[in-house]
């Protein structure tokens, strides 16, 4: 049976990262990373675990738009009509991504953290993060309470847990090895 994201959102990031790695392992699949919010959160925590480099080649901070359409290939009229904190756009970065770097598998992440920048559509906490490959992708939109490093951290944590569910499923093992 596959874990949970609630089973995984107690754990420590770098129990988190382990199990991550382990499952990528298993999977022979390189994941990658997406971010802005998080400025680079995921990717150091991915790679906090020695050997990383096995599966975590790649990863992109992209905090202004305009590396979201550099790097990611995020259409400016995307963001432009959408913003860079929306559904579309996250699964775009997540193929952008994937395409990129080679990896099969990427989370991308857009939010606003605060303590400023939120507006009644979009309030300070509101993340959108988004898993999956160049061809499918499948986003989920949160509002994380707290201060701005918790927002981030809470990101982190939502991205990580995302990504072993869906590894677990891929190789059919919820186990913790």
């Amino acid at each position: 049976m596959s874990p949970s994201v609630s089973s995984l959102m107690n754990l420590d990031l770098s129990l988190l990262a382990q199990r991550l790695g382990r499952l990528c392992q298993q999977a022979q699949l390189e994941v990658t990373a997406a971010e802005s919010c998080t400025g680079g959160g995921i990717a150091s925590a991915i790679t906090s675990v020695a050997g990383s480099s096995a599966y975590f080649t790649t990863g992109y901070v992209t905090y202004a738009n305009a590396a979201k359409t550099r790097l990611l290939g995020v259409p400016e009229g995307t963001l432009d009509t959408h913003g860079a904190v929306s559904d579309v756009v996250v699964k775009a970065m997540v193929a952008g991504a994937c395409r990129e770097s080679g990896a099969g598998l990427a989370v991308a992440v857009s939010g606003v953290a605060g303590p400023d920048g939120g507006s009644e559509d979009k309030p300070v906490g509101t993340v959108w993060l988004a898993w999956g490959n160049a061809d499918q992708q499948q986003a989920e939109r949160f509002v994380f309470p707290g201060d701005r490093q918790a927002v981030r951290e809470q990101a982190v944590r939502q991205a990580l847990a995302g990504l072993i569910v869906r590894l677990a499923e891929k190789v059919g093992d919820g186990s913790e090895k």
